[in-house]
């Protein structure tokens, strides 16, 4: 079975607040074992619009990624980030090829 992704941009227009986000959000990763491979750090915008803050995190499968995403426990999270935060997400399957 191939892992999944969700990838995200982020533009936090209010850092202490995203906190709060990154705090409520943490059972959930536990919960469907998320494992991050990019969170923020240094980047180039090689074509596109690029985001002040881009996220790489991996999950067993596309249905742990789908059921952390749909958690009451990520869309307490979500309800905070959208606050503090613009942002584009997807969640990509993985190539088992």
């Amino acid at each position: 079975m191939p892992k999944a992704y969700w990838i995200a941009h982020v533009d936090v227009r209010d850092p202490e607040r995203y906190k709060d986000y990154v705090t409520t959000a943490k059972p959930a990763f536990e919960k469907y074992g998320a494992k991050f491979l990019a969170r923020g750090g240094t980047y180039e915008a090689m074509e596109g619009r690029g985001r002040g803050r881009n996220v790489v995190i991996e999950f067993p499968s596309l249905q742990a990624a789908r059921d952390c995403y749909n958690s009451a426990d990520y869309q307490a999270a979500k309800a905070i980030r959208q606050t503090v935060a613009d942002a584009e997400m997807v969640i990509v399957e993985g190539y088992d090829g």
